[in-house]
């Protein structure tokens, strides 16, 4: 009978031990947890940054032209990078930062191309008391988001049946 009790103790005191061990491996669960996502986002830095040596190494150096192959020419490419820094600009205002970029640029040149880029979706137009306004359009910021490696292809735009 003693050694039952004996035994029963000892079940006790092993059930303690093991609702103490339950009770630290729940308090270290939780910052475990947030361990394990911050290295899951470290990971996604990490794979973003390859990518972007990846393109430098391909490409020579990283520019929206590179996710956007509707941009066939300089003047669309410098157009699209000028509204890539400062965006809502008029045709006067582009033309202007174009040609601190090339040296030389025509405003008809500019109008053409933004027209141009316009109707490929690259860049939107607005109205506004100034006048026609461009900025670049959100699936133009899309696409060049996802090419550096800041969205991932879960946000792709989802197709309507």
């Amino acid at each position: 009978m003693a050694d039952e009790e004996e035994e029963k103790t000892q079940l006790e005191d092993l059930a303690s031990k093991i609702e103490q061990l339950e009770g630290a491996i729940n308090l270290l669960r939780k910052p475990y947890g947030e361990l394990l996502g911050h290295l899951d986002r470290l990971q996604e830095i990490a794979r973003s940054y390859f990518r972007l040596l990846d393109l430098l190494e391909r490409y020579g150096s990283l520019s929206p032209d590179v996710a956007i192959p509707e941009l066939k020419d300089p003047i669309s490419r410098d157009i699209v990078k000028v509204l890539f820094d400062k965006g809502g600009r008029n045709i006067s205002q582009i033309t202007e930062a174009v040609r601190k970029l090339r040296g030389k640029a025509s405003r008809r040149i500019v109008r053409e191309r933004l027209q141009t880029l316009e109707s490929k979706g690259v860049v939107v137009a607005s109205t506004q008391s100034r006048g026609k306004v461009y900025d670049v359009s959100d699936e133009t910021v899309r696409r060049w988001s996802k090419v550096l490696g800041l969205i991932g292809p879960e946000s792709e735009p989802q197709k309507e049946d």
